[in-house]
């Protein structure tokens, strides 16, 4: 469920574990570690990952592609995303030790003195649902610029890297052939794809990136057909997806009537966490 109390299209069922606990390990490591994918399944995996970039398609669909400008950027400098994260989210408690976004801002300078430094605040922080919020002024002292309202395509489209804790940036980031960097032990971590401040004992193999999309897009996930109900294939939802982007976009009342939807959502939520004291 959505931070905006909305229904999942995609679900998992993990008999071992789950996957943003690297302390045991999951049906989705298992996957990785002993699958044997078969062409079909890596030509999938491939289609998929040209679909979700061509259609610009991301776990966070709600803001628009915008052409940015960085003020300051010097000539030949290496431009490095770093995505803030709900600090209190499992895969943060559970994966990178309750690590928090300064911390991470400062990790990623430190590793990279000379870099323009992107910082992309989660989402769901940024509306109050979640918590994870940092100063702007403290958070400028490690990066270069902060940039909140625009797609996630419109950031990554202009960086060499993404430094994160366990953020699925970092996967989308990898889909789109940047170099990654993990402080914490995400999923798509430990396969020989990433560059990693910590390390899995368990995570034996190396694997390509169509593997590892195949793994975590196809094989691992249950789909739930946005409209019928009913368990589905990833491209199916894909496509949905692409239709609600679409309506979104063209459809002036339907936005309106999403927004205000949303507005009233996260009214109430922040008015419980008033009453409950959080």
């Amino acid at each position: 469920m959505g931070s905006d109390l909305t229904k999942a299209y995609s679900l998992v069922v993990d008999s071992r574990g789950i996957y943003f606990d690297p302390k045991e390990e999951s049906d989705l490591e298992h996957i990785l570690n002993t699958y044997d994918f078969d062409n079909t399944l890596i030509k999938r995996a491939k289609n998929l990952r040209i679909y979700l970039i061509k259609n610009k398609i991301s776990k966070y669909n709600i803001y628009q592609d915008k052409q940015l400008e960085l003020l300051g950027l010097k000539e030949g400098q290496t431009i490095i995303m770093v995505p803030g994260q709900v600090e209190d989210d499992a895969s943060i408690l559970y994966g990178a030790n309750g690590m928090t976004n300064i911390e991470l801002l400062q990790k990623s300078r430190e590793n990279a003195k000379d870099a323009y430094i992107i910082y992309k605040p989660h989402p769901d922080v940024l509306v109050g649902n979640r918590k994870g919020k940092i100063v702007e002024k403290e958070a400028l002292k490690y990066c270069d610029t902060i940039i909140k309202e625009a797609s996630l395509d419109s950031v990554l489209n202009l960086v060499n890297e993404v430094h994160t804790m366990t953020s699925l940036v970092g996967f989308e980031a990898l889909m789109r052939g940047k170099k990654v960097y993990t402080y914490g032990l995400p999923f798509y971590a430990g396969w020989g794809l990433t560059v990693d401040d910590k390390t899995c004992a368990r995570r034996i193999v190396s694997r390509t990136l169509e593997e590892l999309i195949a793994a975590t897009l196809i094989v691992y996930p249950r789909y739930i057909h946005p409209k019928k109900n009913e368990f589905c294939e990833i491209e199916v939802v894909l496509s949905e997806i692409e239709k609600e982007k679409k309506k979104y976009k063209d459809n002036l009342i339907y936005r309106i009537l999403i927004d205000v939807r949303n507005f009233i959502v996260r009214k109430m939520q922040l008015i419980l966490k008033l009453f409950i004291g959080e």
